[in-house]
C-alpha cells in the first residue's frame, strides 16, 4: 500500500512539473502551517526511504501548486526557520578554539561543521529522491533568484542550493549527446524553445540547422535526459563566416563537408535559469572541439559568429566615448549622407538602435567606419573589474579566444541592429594560445585581439 501511495503521489509530482497548468492559490495560514510541519518532518528525516520519497513528493506538490507569494512564503520559511543554530554553532567553534593542537582538534572540527550545516540542506536533498526531483530543484532555483533582488534574506538559501547545484552538475556526471533530425520530437521541441541567439522560425529552419553540413551537441544531465543544460550549434565551412543571415538561408545549398576547414559554432543556448552560476559552457566547447577533430581531421580552424549584445546599451549610456571615434572624414562622409554633425536627430536614432538606416545605401557606408571602431573601443576596453561589459566577449575571451574580426552588418534583422547596429564578430579559438589567454585574462584582464582589430581602436 505505502509503494502505491508514494507511486501515486510520485506521478502527481512528474505531471505538475511537465505541466504546470493547475490552478495555484494564495496559501493560507492554515496552509502554511501544514508546510511548516511538512517541512520540519523533512528537516528531521523521519522514517525510512519510502517515508523520506513521499514526504519530498508532497512538498514538491504542495509547491508547485502556490502561486507567487505563496512560494515566496515556502522560500522565506525554508530560508529563515531552518538555518544553522546559533547557539550550537558557537558552541562547537567555543570547543574547536579550545582544542587546537590537541588530540580532540580534528573531533571538534568535524562537530563544528556538523553545526554549521543547516537543515535547509536535509530538506533540499530529499528532492534528489524522486523522478523529476532534479528538474523541481532547478524550476525552484529559478524562482529563488527571481524573488532574490527585492528579498536579501534569501540569499543564504541562494549560496547552498547554489552549492549543491553546482556538486550535482559537476562536468563529470553530465553526458555529450549530439542532436539530430532524429532525435525524439521532445528534445527537438526543447530545442526550439530555448533558442536564445537566433530564433528558430520553423521546424524547417530546424531541419536546416541539423542538416549534413551542421551540428548541434548538449549537455544532458542522466536525472533530466531529455532536458538539455546548454547546446550549440555549429556550422561547417571552409572559411571564417561573416553573415548570419547567409548561414542559416534554408535554400543555401549544404556545404561538402569533406572540404570544411573551418568550424563555426553560431549560437550557444543556456537553457535552465536555476543554473546560474553553474559553469560548464566552456567545457562544452571543450569537448565538441574534440569530437569535431576526431570525425573531422581535416578542420584547422575553430571559431565563432558571435552577437554583441550590450553594445548599443552601452553606446547610449556613453555616447561621448562612441562620438570620440568619429574623424573628420567621417563628418564630411555623414554630412553627404544627410547627418549634419553629432546633435543629429538621425544619428542620434541610429546610434540607440534604429533599424531604418540600413535601406540607404550612402548612410550605411558612412557609419560603417566609425561604428566598427566604436564596436572595437567596446570590446577592448569597456570593461567593469577588469571584465569586458558584454557578457559574450566575457565567456569566450575568458575561455581563452581571439577577437578575431569584426563583421559589417552581419545580423541586419531588427533584433541584430537594435543591440549592435548589425556588427557581428568572430571569436578564435587558436589552440597554440588558449592557455595563454587564459591565463592572460584572468590574471591581467588582458584581452587577445588580432591586429586588424587593435587598428580600429587607433586614431
Amino acid at each position: 500500500m505505502a509503494s502505491g501511495l508514494v507511486s501515486r503521489s510520485l506521478s502527481r509530482v512528474r505531471e505538475i512539473v511537465a505541466n504546470a497548468t493547475g490552478r495555484r492559490s494564495e496559501p493560507t495560514e492554515k496552509q502554511l502551517e501544514r508546510v511548516r510541519r511538512q517541512l520540519h518532518e523533512c528537516a528531521e528525516n523521519r522514517g525510512g526511504e519510502v517515508s523520506t520519497r513521499l514526504r519530498a513528493a508532497r512538498l514538491a506538490d504542495t509547491y508547485l501548486k502556490l502561486d507567487e507569494a505563496g512560494r515566496l512564503a515556502f522560500l522565506r520559511m525554508i530560508a529563515l526557520e531552518f538555518g544553522p543554530d546559533p547557539k550550537r554553532v558557537a558552541k562547537a567553534h567555543d570547543a574547536y578554539q579550545t582544542a587546537v593542537g590537541t588530540e580532540r582538534q580534528w573531533d571538534a572540527e568535524a562537530n563544528l561543521r556538523a553545526a554549521m550545516r543547516s537543515s535547509r540542506i536535509r530538506i533540499l536533498t530529499q528532492f534528489n529522491a524522486i523522478p523529476q526531483g532534479v528538474k523541481f530543484l532547478v524550476d525552484l532555483r529559478s524562482d529563488l533568484l527571481h524573488f532574490l533582488e527585492h528579498n536579501k534574506e534569501l540569499k543564504a538559501l541562494d549560496r547552498e542550493l547554489e552549492a549543491r547545484l553546482t556538486a550535482w552538475f559537476d562536468v563529470g556526471f553530465l553526458e555529450l549527446s549530439r542532436v539530430t533530425w532524429n532525435s525524439p520530437a521532445a528534445l527537438l521541441e526543447k530545442i526550439v524553445k530555448y533558442e536564445a541567439v537566433h530564433e528558430i522560425r520553423s521546424w524547417r529552419d530546424l531541419k536546416n540547422r541539423l542538416g549534413s553540413d551542421r551540428r548541434c551537441y548538449a549537455f544532458f544531465h542522466p536525472r533530466m535526459p531529455l532536458e538539455p543544460l546548454i547546446f550549440v550549434e555549429v556550422a561547417l565551412l571552409d572559411e571564417l563566416a561573416d553573415n548570419v543571415q547567409k548561414l542559416l538561408d534554408e535554400n543555401a545549398p549544404a556545404h561538402d563537408v569533406a572540404r570544411a576547414t573551418t568550424a563555426i559554432f553560431y549560437s550557444i543556448s543556456a537553457t535552465q535559469a536555476g543554473l546560474r552560476g553553474v559553469s560548464f559552457g566552456n567545457f562544452l566547447l571543450k569537448r565538441v572541439v574534440d569530437d569535431l577533430q576526431r570525425d573531422f581531421p581535416q578542420l584547422t580552424t575553430f571559431a565563432t559568429l558571435s552577437p554583441i549584445p550590450g553594445l548599443v546599451r552601452w553606446a547610449t549610456k556613453n555616447p561621448n566615448e562612441v562620438l570620440a571615434v568619429f574623424a573628420e572624414a567621417d563628418w564630411e562622409r555623414l554630412a553627404a549622407a544627410g547627418i549634419e554633425g553629432p546633435e543629429s536627430a538621425r544619428l542620434k536614432a541610429v546610434l540607440a538602435g534604429s533599424t531604418d538606416w540600413t535601406q540607404d545605401a550612402a548612410l550605411s557606408a558612412a557609419l560603417r567606419s566609425p561604428l566598427l571602431r566604436a564596436t572595437a573601443a567596446y570590446l577592448l576596453h569597456a570593461k567593469r573589474d577588469m571584465q569586458p561589459l558584454d557578457s559574450v566577449a566575457r565567456f569566450h575571451l575568458g575561455n581563452g579566444a581571439r577577437v578575431e574580426r569584426l563583421n559589417w552588418l552581419a545580423d541586419a534583422s531588427d533584433k541584430g541592429l537594435a543591440q549592435s547596429w548589425g556588427v557581428m564578430v568572430n571569436y578564435l579559438y587558436d589552440p597554440d594560445r588558449i592557455v595563454d589567454n587564459v591565463e592572460a585574462f584572468a590574471g591581467e584582464g588582458r584581452i587577445d585581439a588580432a591586429t586588424g582589430v587593435k587598428r580600429l581602436t587607433r586614431r
